[in-house]
């Protein structure tokens, strides 16, 4: 069971990014996939170091910052004093920045939708429960990962 596992495993971080791909040009989208990962970390974490973000986002510090002049300058994220170290910038969303990322996501499962329409009731079910189950798996996760970080909340700009 365990190696069938390691094999599924395998499996669907392939096929994600696979489909995931396959989204992006379905959408037609222009925008570098390492923006809405960006956008998508900061959604998820809240404010944050520069470091964690480039770490979290699994792009290097200097692009991290590029990343970031870009996504301030569109209004989609802002920088904030750290109360604790008033030389430390944070990087958090702004609402902005939210829309953003749930309209690029809405633009994704409509350029999908014609490829997954024909699918049984069942197999539709059986998505939604590997969805959930993921979900659940990612956000223990990140918990256990940075436990100092509220946990995300489950909304439309998780997924």
């Amino acid at each position: 069971m365990a190696s069938d596992l390691h094999d599924i495993l395998g499996d669907l971080v392939s096929v994600n990014h696979r489909l995931t791909r396959v989204a992006a040009r379905a959408a037609r989208g222009t925008e570098s996939p390492a923006l809405w990962r960006t956008l998508s970390v900061l959604l998820s974490t809240g404010p944050i170091r520069l470091g964690e973000l480039a770490d979290l986002s699994r792009v290097s510090q200097p692009t991290a910052t590029k990343l970031v002049g870009s996504l301030v300058a569109r209004g989609w994220i802002e920088r904030t004093s750290d109360a604790a170290d008033a030389r430390v910038s944070l990087i958090a969303s702004t609402p902005a920045g939210e829309a953003a990322l749930v309209a690029w996501r809405t633009e994704l499962a409509a350029a999908l939708l014609p490829y997954f329409a024909d699918l049984p009731a069942a197999d539709v079910e059986t998505l939604e429960r590997a969805v959930a189950i993921l979900r659940e798996r990612v956000e223990a996760t990140e918990r256990m990962a940075a436990p100092h970080r509220p946990a995300a909340a489950t909304t439309v700009t998780d997924r």
